[in-house]
């Protein structure tokens, strides 16, 4: 009789992006492409003066240089034109995870959604050129993020409203009560 070989659990290993959908509004399916979401780059002040072993960039606490989303269609389209109209645009970004347990030998999978309101600062209608895909880009300034992994709530950033949160940690809910906004 053969008993069955098992390695004990490892940890999983986020590997890769199965799929993806962008939808706006929560139900209309945009169109076929590639997203680059924001990256979170901190305003800074340059500090130096007594008391300070010389000159150091000081984060600023939940205030962000602009953060752009961009996204390359694989032609023009109804939604990237959509997209050109000088309003706030609720993006819902919903993707697929996929991760290697090397111990049960299986790819587990896990959600990952990024929700967005953002406004238009460029669009493209891209390129002619036969057989070929157009890449025209709309590009959005980001006012509004949120980030879930696994279904748990990671990142908030809320620039108008002066929200900042990281894995439930309300960073500047200190701030928002000294401006009487609490």
């Amino acid at each position: 009789m053969s008993q069955a070989f098992s390695m004990p659990v490892t940890n999983p290993i986020p590997a890769l992006l199965t799929n993806a959908k962008i939808y706006r509004d929560g139900a209309d399916l945009l169109g076929v492409g590639t997203v680059e979401l924001p990256n979170f780059e901190f305003m800074t002040e340059s500090i130096a003066g007594l008391g300070i072993g010389g000159e150091m960039d000081m984060p600023v606490l939940g205030h962000f240089q602009s953060m752009t989303l961009k996204i390359t269609w694989n032609t023009v389209n109804e939604a990237s034109v959509t997209l050109l109209r000088p309003q706030a645009h609720h993006l819902d970004i919903r993707g697929s995870i996929q991760g290697y347990d090397a111990g049960a030998g299986s790819f587990p999978s896990t959600a990952v959604k990024v929700l967005v309101r953002a406004v238009p600062k460029t669009s493209g209608i891209g390129k002619f050129e036969p057989g070929k895909k157009m890449d025209p880009e709309t590009e959005l300034e980001v006012a509004y993020l949120k980030l879930w992994i696994g279904g748990k709530e990671k990142v908030e950033v809320d620039k108008f409203n002066l929200i900042f949160r990281v894995n439930d940690e309300d960073i500047l809910a200190d701030v928002r009560t000294n401006l009487g906004m609490a």
